[in-house]
């Protein structure tokens, strides 16, 4: 690692520009100094041809121009197009423009360039990419923009803070990566998460479903969902703060300045979030005992079950300067504290005082510049390092019922349990430390229009500790360590032909993952002597892996998408050792699990007919899954069980299909619809049977209707209404003709829907919201059906400042 800072370090100093470039920025104005949304921005050179479309605010940003005189075109379908003539001589320009809207005339009108989202949906892959710009100015969580996504379904134990995992076509928990920005997510730790990171501070979010791309180098078997932060260099604030139901406040602040002459820029954000969570509970385990043990069904408030995380993010460096786009330096700091309610299921007799502690100090470093050394060579690094600790807290032995008051036996009398704490095993003051490090290397070269090659790596290691102060002396001395280094390669290839109609991706992965396990022992031998002895637990996994992406514009608004993957994934840091704090125990002997992913899928549109504009994709697909990792179908039988293991369940096969539906009228009224459904079944005892605790059809909608010049003017009132259904589904294995009793087990329909407002003042700066959560108060259950909170009422003041005088 040394002599690669070193050479990288050489080649920044011996680094000298062949040519001139800068960047354009600004920003489009329509009539009345309205902001121009979607508005096409081009620029066409000899050699190069850039484009982009404005954001919320009408401003628009384009990198890496050459100096000289340009023409740039401004387009869209509801304002007369303009073209200027501007010299660029400075690494950056500042452009205004003002457009005249127009009404348009003509039965269709082609738009003849695409936006960033619509071209990584149409390069092969099966993709989704989700803008949060209305989003962040609402009560809205990441995990809630995820959930709206065709093909996305969400599994989230519980209320704000609760253990989430993300179900891509019938895939989930770690078979689903996510990534912040290209970085492993789980590098940061569970108290800098989805959970965490505000939507104001994420550019967008990538959803490949089945096929990964070369350059996000992981082992994502079922997908991936990467989170783009902001990497804008434009001098911004945003502040903003959200209280509602369950006592939850959430805040957080993030902000950039730069130095226009130097390029020095200073980077920050933090958060803060805090529930009580204590919405209401019933159904089948929430009873209260009473004497002889008789069972009485209540509603009950959850009492163990608040959720607190602070965090922040600090970066210093210099931006588009001569020999960086962006070289930045900074940490990571957060923590979060998280009560326990109960175990995997909800049972009769809840935690009390159970909780979790974590935190994490992460130092980060990134460093990306395009035409490195010479036109086309483009080169990306994002690393950190830092430590994790984690507590858990279990020294409670009294027994408790859903009223919050102590459990009572047979007899009437309080008890405790015999092994002294709430979760079986014995009290537990349990410390996990990490020491993590991951660096993620990318370069790219392209020959020319046609022709791209990539190179990426990613190493992830963890170095752990665990201990219990709570254990014997001799115990805590001869302390157990875990280590997991993680290294994965990958070489693409990208051309394209047939004017670009035909698009490809071919990469080739290698997967290598170490994990050793050590735990020292007191052995006596035949003769009485005692000796320690390290017993040692190690593995060395290596697997190759290759796919390919494809597509081809059969018209300029119908585009055929096909991509297939041999795709590995290696088993998890909790898999392998286990995590008390998750009641997860360690399974040190489980296997890599490998699938073959299939896709194929069209999209239509988006068509443009006077006002109205549509369009529509869908996604057939199919996944065979071998050595499979989940849970032991056999404990789907008791729910009383606290503790879960992974084990590599067997053979399985899932398919089924997506399909999406997007239209606007009049840039005013929007509407999504989308719909997935599918099959996932696995070998068991030699029956193929559908895999329990799994939901195999969703549909999502929503609705979006804007006021302009509402109370006063230029001021702008959106309504919002999205639902959501999933369909039943059972987490008990089917027990043939033998139906008695299924229904115990059985997740009901649900339907769900929510309803919000903003307003955005005349100045632009502050925006107020309102959200209503399942309006109807509708019961709402995920994993191993624990149930989720139910209407809750959300209000938020967003302030932003794009520029400082």
């Amino acid at each position: 690692m040394p002599s690669f800072f070193k050479t990288l370090i050489l080649l920044l100093i011996s680094y000298t520009a062949f040519g001139q470039e800068g960047d354009f920025y600004g920003k489009v104005k329509v009539d009345d100094n309205e902001p121009g949304i979607d508005i096409f921005v081009v620029i066409k050179g000899n050699n190069f041809y850039k484009e982009t479309v404005t954001d919320f605010n009408g401003e628009f940003y384009i990198k890496s121009i050459p100096y000289g005189t340009h023409k740039i075109q401004f387009h869209s379908l509801n304002s007369k197009s303009k073209t200027i003539t501007v010299q660029l001589n400075a690494k950056k320009k500042e452009v205004t423009v003002l457009l005249e809207s127009i009404k348009n005339q003509l039965d269709e009108v082609r738009i003849t360039t695409k936006t960033e989202e619509t071209k990584k949906e149409t390069q092969g892959f099966a993709v989704n990419v989700i803008k949060t710009e209305e989003a962040s100015l609402r009560n809205v969580q990441t995990n809630d923009l995820l959930n709206t996504t065709v093909g996305v379904k969400i599994r989230q134990n519980g209320g704000l803070g609760s253990e989430v995992s993300y179900s891509l076509n019938g895939l989930s928990g770690n078979a689903v990566r996510i990534f912040i920005d290209g970085i492993p997510s789980s590098m940061y730790g569970s108290s800098y998460n989805l959970n965490s990171i505000p939507p104001s501070m994420i550019k967008n979010i990538e959803v490949y479903k089945g096929v990964v791309p070369g350059h996000l180098t992981d082992d994502a078997l079922g997908g991936a969902i990467n989170i783009v932060l902001h990497n804008d260099v434009k001098t911004n604030l945003n502040a903003s703060v959200s209280y509602g139901s369950f006592n939850t406040l959430q805040t957080n602040v993030n902000g950039l300045y730069r130095f226009e002459k130097s390029g020095f820029t200073v980077k920050s954000a933090i958060f803060h979030n805090y529930s009580d969570n204590n919405y209401k509970v019933s159904g089948r385990s929430v009873v209260d005992t009473g004497l002889g043990g008789v069972q009485t069904p209540i509603t009950a408030k959850r009492f163990n079950d608040a959720y607190k995380s602070t965090g922040g993010l600090f970066q210093v460096g210099f931006t588009d300067v001569e020999w960086a786009d962006q070289f930045l330096v900074g940490f990571n700091a957060s923590s979060d504290y998280k009560e326990v309610q109960h175990g995997a299921f909800m049972t009769i007799t809840p935690y009390k005082d159970r909780f979790l502690e974590s935190d994490a100090l992460l130092a980060n470093i990134t460093y990306q510049k395009t035409n490195l050394f010479t036109k086309g060579l483009d080169v990306k690094i994002n690393g950190l390092y830092g430590k994790r600790n984690r507590a858990i807290s279990d020294t409670v032995a009294w027994a408790y019922s859903w009223t919050g008051e102590k459990a009572i036996d047979f007899r009437g009398n309080e008890y405790k349990y015999t092994w002294g704490s709430q979760q079986e095993g014995g009290p537990t003051l349990a410390k996990i430390k990490r020491k993590v490090a991951s660096i993620r290397s990318g370069i790219s070269y392209n020959f020319n229009d046609q022709h791209k090659v990539l190179v990426n790596h990613v190493y992830s290691g963890v170095d752990r500790e665990d201990s219990d102060v709570l254990v014997s002396v001799l115990e805590n001395t001869f302390k157990g360590t875990r280590n997991i280094d993680k290294n994965i390669y990958s070489l693409t290839y990208e051309f394209k032909a047939f004017n670009n109609r035909l698009r490809t991706s071919i990469f080739g992965k290698h997967y290598q993952q170490k994990t050793t396990s050590i735990d020292p022992e007191i052995q006596t031998d035949t003769n009485g002597n005692k000796s320690i002895v390290d017993e040692i637990i190690s593995s060395n996994n290596k697997k190759d892996g290759y796919g390919f992406a494809a597509s081809y514009a059969i018209s300029p608004k119908v585009t055929l998408l096909t991509s297939a993957e041999k795709a590995v994934r290696l088993p998890d840091e909790t898999e392998v050792f286990g995590n008390d704090g998750d009641n997860v125990v360690a399974n040190p002997t489980i296997k890599p699990e490998q699938s073959n992913n299939y896709n194929l899928g069209f999209r239509f549109g988006t068509f443009n007919i006077k006002d109205h504009d549509f369009s529509i994709s869908t996604n057939v697909f199919t996944r065979n899954i071998k050595d499979r990792i989940g849970l032991p179908i056999e404990t789907s039988f008791n729910v009383d069980d606290e503790l879960i293991v992974y084990v590599n369940q067997g053979t399985a096969t899932s398919k089924g299909i997506d399909a999406q539906l997007n239209y606007t009228y009049d840039r005013n009224f929007g509407v999504n619809f989308n719909v997935s459904r599918f099959d996932l079944q696995i070998i068991n005892s030699n029956v193929e049977i559908d895999v329990p605790n799994t939901p195999f059809f969703t549909m999502n909608g929503s609705l979006r209707y804007s006021f302009k010049d509402l109370i006063q003017k230029k001021s702008r009132l959106n309504l919002f209404y999205s639902m959501y259904f999933t369909d039943e589904f059972s987490y008990l294995v089917p027990q043939g003709s033998n139906t008695v009793g299924n229904d115990f087990f059985e997740v009901p329909k649900q339907f769900s829907q929510d309803f919000g407002l903003s307003y955005s003042f005349p100045n632009k700066k502050l925006v107020a919201s309102f959200d209503i959560k399942n309006i109807f108060d509708k019961p709402v259950f995920d994993n191993l059906s624990v149930q989720k909170p139910g209407r809750a009422f959300y209000i938020k003041l967003n302030y932003t400042i794009n520029k400082f005088n």
